[in-house]
């Protein structure tokens, strides 16, 4: 009986967080239109035969030289998307979100061109929607927004190398903002003071490794901005627009999730991120991987990335603390149908988005030892993944027995991992015990074994066993390739009198009888 209730506690308190609520803010990340120089760069592409073997790469330079603007606005058919966007977004936020709706857009000038019409729209017929302000401090303004000095596309703001400092506070309301009628607008993130252009304090363009800190920056910062607004609802009872979305209240039975323009009975905080593609893919990943993710190398562009076309949209839930659920990404129904396909701009390959990938040399091989209990998480997830494919097909270059296992288990000894990881791959793994010398669970990837992979598996282990002042190290092999390959990296074998380990060759193979064999240091 003990047990019995027991288990049913334990049942009640694994199930117990469903009942719980889950508030969440809607986010939408927007890249810009079309830009004059996503033109410029198409047309050199397609001028000079990019991505042909007889690319002119001194004439693509020259062109775009000659053409690209430091802080382009949108071009003709960037223009068009953006007034597309903005009749997609007006009716889609006017009916599903609460006001304020809260944009937080880049300081350069096509992104703040790219979202206008929608602010303009959402003003203009923000009278007509009378629902959910959510106690906000706005006095039921439409629109809130802000310009974020710490969201422009990478590389900042420059012509051929030179610093451009980019519009101040007051030039991007009276170029841009206040002629649209658009006169709220706070300005953050700007290192030099609003008053300043948003890239005066920078000494030339902005590197990768600098683009990587800034998105960690605007990540962080990002998620204290929602989190702030999260606290402030679950400590106010007049904020009203944020709530779990997940629960149906009674009246909304008819409500369908997919219906972007169908009113809503409870509107939600929603917050709206316009900005650039590259930039929006670093934040992305942290946004995906948290903080377990690597930082690019200097010089060597993404190894992963989230490819945008022009006005893409991925949406976003935010639970706080750092929880976000991707719902959809890359989103242009704006542009799709008969008469919009001819406006979907800047998302394939041809693009460019290719040189985002490093090529094969750039992505060197880095080795790895710690203990069985330090390793990553997202090491650990790839290291058990590659024994279970390979160790179980009789593929990996080690095979265990069972009795010497529970020996070493029994005399304890520090298990270390060492790990090969190509870019944020894993590749090989090894174990070794530390008191008895064994290396087990030796696996390499089928595609990496022509590229030195097991040999810098075991130099590692070879090199930490000098340190620990292991006199050897041991391993068990059962076919000749494994054989071979230990023999190799400097390993013979033992006991080769013993009727274990005989061979038979009948057949022209060996058997699969276990062979000992050990490497003196």
């Amino acid at each position: 009986m003990a047990s019995s209730s027991s288990d049913n506690n334990k049942k009640e308190h694994e199930h117990i967080h469903e009942g719980q609520v889950r508030r969440s803010i809607s986010i939408r990340l927007i890249r810009h239109g079309e830009s004059q120089n996503n033109q410029v760069y198409r047309d050199a592409r397609r001028i000079h035969r990019g991505g042909t073997p007889d690319f002119d790469l001194r004439g693509w330079l020259r062109y775009v030289d000659d053409r690209r603007s430091a802080d382009p606005g949108l071009s003709d058919i960037g223009r068009i998307q953006a007034r597309r966007l903005a009749r997609y977004l007006e009716p889609h936020l006017a009916n599903q979100a609460s006001r304020p709706v809260r944009f937080v857009v880049s300081p350069m000038r096509r992104t703040i061109e790219t979202i206008l019409p929608t602010l303009v729209a959402l003003n203009d017929n923000g009278n007509n929607n009378e629902s959910g302000t959510g106690g906000s401090d706005d006095g039921g303004a439409a629109c809130s927004v802000m310009i974020n000095g710490l969201y422009h596309e990478s590389e900042g703001c420059h012509t051929r190398e030179k610093v451009e400092p980019g519009m101040n506070a007051q030039q991007i309301n009276a170029s841009l903002l206040n002629p649209a009628g658009v006169t709220n607008a706070s300005f953050e993130g700007f290192a030099s003071g609003e008053e300043n252009g948003w890239w005066a304090h920078a000494n030339g363009p902005e590197t990768r490794p600098e683009s990587e800190v800034r998105a960690a920056k605007f990540y962080v910062w990002m998620m204290e901005y929602l989190d702030q607004q999260l606290r402030e609802a679950s400590e106010q009872d007049d904020v009203r627009d944020i709530f779990d979305a997940g629960v149906t209240l009674p009246g909304e039975e008819d409500e369908r999730c997919h219906d972007k323009f169908a009113p809503r009975t409870r509107t939600r905080r929603t917050a709206v991120f316009v900005g650039h593609g590259d930039f929006m893919s670093l934040v992305l990943k942290r946004i995906v991987a948290g903080f377990g993710h690597s930082v690019e190398k200097e010089k060597v562009p993404h190894r992963s990335a989230f490819v945008h076309f022009n006005t893409g949209m991925t949406e976003l839930e935010y639970f706080g603390n750092g929880r976000f659920m991707v719902m959809s990404q890359n989103g242009v129904p704006h542009l799709s149908g008969p008469d919009g396909g001819c406006y979907v701009t800047g998302g394939s390959l041809k693009d460019g988005w290719s040189y985002l990938m490093p090529t094969d040399g750039c992505l060197d091989s880095e080795v790895s030892v710690a203990f069985a209990d330090e390793v990553q998480p997202h090491v650990q997830e790839q290291t058990e993944a590659l024994r279970s494919l390979y160790l179980s097909k009789g593929e990996s270059t080690s095979a265990s027995s069972d009795d010497e296992t529970e020996s070493e288990e029994n005399n304890g000894g520090a298990e270390l991992t060492v790990v090969v990881k190509r870019g944020l791959q894993v590749v090989g793994c090894a174990s070794l015990n530390e008191k008895t010398g064994r290396v087990r669970d030796v696996v390499v990837r089928p595609s990496a074994r022509r590229s030195q992979v097991g040999k810098s598996l075991i130099e590692a282990v070879k090199n930490h066993a000098k340190q620990s002042n292991i006199d050897k190290i041991v391993a068990q092999t059962k076919t000749p390739d494994e054989r071979e390959f230990f023999e190799k990296m400097g390993f013979s074998s033992v006991g080769d009198d013993d009727t274990e380990g005989d061979e038979d060759k009948s057949d022209g193979v060996y058997s699969s009888e276990i062979f000992r064999m050990e490497c003196k240091l």
